[in-house]
């Protein structure tokens, strides 16, 4: 059962407070190796959403690292440094790209099998061979078993980023059906979670394959939440109408 911490936590979250989130597992993440991996996770996830907040996300993963004892700690500190290399590469801000490889699979090398990071660590690397190394095809394999994982676990916050880019990847292949069943999926599901922050990149990918008029009106609509959100996440500024 979700703690009263872990609910702030959450709802902070999902409305792009990230800063305020990670304060709150701040008394916690300088003895608990568990809180401080979600600490860092939370400040790198801003980094994604606002391209700020370097510092205090590579603050926060030190410090995640020094508390990790065992494989798998150590193992998901890697699996998070290598998202603020891939978020640092993306967004143009220093390519990190090397960087980012070398910590996913170190990872890859430290998850156990049957480790609950594993989902994340897969999706991770559907990114990378998605977006940095350009081979779709072993992206679709990374995301089917992160998708799959997911599932299992009930995760359906993750499940929700890899139906949009297995929805992405069919997209790209002229699979217009298939890709409006997987961002219909990742819309539906962020609904029901309430992530509110993540509900204007799930419109605007539905919009991409929806015919008029549906399609403004899912632009339209998230335009709104984006201003309510204050312009986040900022790498979908140029895609939107004004209000």
């Amino acid at each position: 059962m979700a703690s009263p911490v872990d609910g702030a936590v959450w709802r902070l979250r999902s409305r792009g407070c990230w800063e305020d989130a990670a304060a709150l597992l701040e008394p916690y993440a300088a003895v608990d190796t568990a809180a401080s991996l979600r600490r860092a996770a939370l400040l790198v996830e801003q980094c994604m959403f606002t391209n700020d907040g370097w510092d205090a996300a590579e603050s926060a993963l030190r410090a995640a690292e020094a508390l990790a004892q065992d494989d798998e700690e150590r193992g998901a500190a890697a699996c998070e440094r290598g998202q603020l290399a891939y978020t640092a590469t993306v967004l143009g801000v220093r390519d990190r790209s090397d960087e980012a490889r070398a910590a996913l699979g170190r990872a890859a090398a430290l998850l156990p099998p049957t480790a609950r990071g594993r989902a994340m660590l897969d999706y991770r690397r559907g990114l990378l061979a998605e977006h940095l190394s350009d081979t779709p095809q072993s992206a679709l394999a990374a995301y089917r078993r992160a998708h799959a994982a997911a599932a299992a676990l009930d995760d359906m916050l993750l499940c929700s980023f890899t139906w949009r880019h297995l929805a992405g990847l069919a997209l790209r292949e002229g699979e217009v059906a298939e890709a409006r069943h997987g961002f219909t999926e990742s819309l539906r599901l962020r609904e029901e979670l309430g992530y509110l922050v993540g509900m204007a990149p799930a419109l605007t990918a539905l919009a991409d394959v929806e015919p008029e008029p549906e399609a403004t009106r899912l632009r339209e609509e998230a335009g709104r939440l984006f201003r309510l959100l204050g312009g986040v996440p900022t790498w979908l500024a140029d895609q939107l109408p004004s209000a």
